[in-house]
């Protein structure tokens, strides 16, 4: 456990403020498969995942739809457009991670996930939990939308990540990998026990820069991919939609993102937080 003092100046005075990062997780616990909270987390994370899916997948075909150049009277400059999907998608993590996070962290992600545990953060048993419940919840929400509008379901993509026309399978796997590098870092920064004890009075804090940061990638992103960032909404929509060009494109969508997990996670704990350089510190000072 390592201890940082920050000295802030305030007029001719001087106060120090300290805070003191968590233990790391251990790498299996299996002590956690006996406790309620992990069942209640893993159930958090599929309601979450489930909601999460249902919102912007119905978001995504209903801009399809309204924009249809098929259908009479439709006004193809109308609808949310791709400024629109972006705010659902930002938006309900920011709703969902706010709700969540006191439960299970607010994952909704198996790349966030995944960022954690290397980070060590969480153990490989909760990590392995929670991407299962993830992916489940997707599924789920995306059947949901199929069995309410199946019709328009099928003809709109299904919400399904696919790579766009005209772009090579390196530019997209490297607009997963650059998007979730984006999210999961500031997950980090946004949780980061320095930033909570400095800024805890303002609860909502961590999940609106991660919402927005869902938002901002979304933007770059949709024209190329669709947006993927999350291998379980990726997952969950292609299982459900199950046609061969989203398959095909799949596994771009769980390389990238957990490539950009695990950079962002080094980048936070070894080089900002320089890691390495206190538990060096720490073992030198224990010699």
């Amino acid at each position: 456990m390592t201890k940082d003092v920050e000295v802030a100046e305030h007029g001719a005075e001087f106060t120090a403020k300290d805070y003191t990062d968590p233990p790391p997780s251990p790498l299996i616990d299996l002590d956690e498969l006996k406790k309620w909270s992990l069942y209640r987390a893993c159930i958090a994370e599929f309601i979450a995942t489930l909601l999460f899916l249902y919102i912007t997948v119905l978001t995504v075909i209903g801009y399809k739809a309204g924009v249809d150049p098929n259908k009479a009277g439709v006004d193809e400059c109308g609808g949310v457009g791709i400024l629109g999907i972006a705010w659902a998608f930002g938006g309900m993590i920011f709703v969902l991670v706010y709700c969540t996070a006191g439960i299970s962290g607010g994952h909704i992600n198996p790349a966030v996930t995944l960022g954690l545990f290397l980070a060590r953060k969480v153990s490989l048993i909760r990590a392995v939990l929670y991407i299962v419940a993830q992916c489940l919840g997707a599924i789920a929400g995306c059947g949901l939308v199929k069995a309410f509008q199946k019709s328009y379901y099928t003809r709109y993509g299904g919400g399904a990540n696919e790579l766009a026309a005209g772009y090579s399978k390196g530019t997209g796997l490297g607009a997963e990998i650059i998007g979730t590098f984006v999210l999961v870092y500031t997950v980090f920064s946004a949780t980061d026990p320095k930033r909570n004890a400095r800024d805890s009075h303002i609860p909502v804090l961590a999940p609106l820069p991660i919402g927005f940061a869902v938002f901002m990638v979304h933007l770059a992103t949709i024209p190329i991919t669709g947006t993927g960032i999350n291998p379980a909404r990726s997952f969950g929509a292609a299982v459900i939609y199950n046609q061969e060009k989203a398959w095909d494109d799949q596994w771009i969508f769980w390389v990238g993102p957990f490539i950009g997990a695990a950079i962002a996670a080094f980048y936070h704990q070894f080089i900002l937080r320089a890691a390495a350089v206190k538990a060096l510190g720490s073992f030198r000072s224990n010699a």
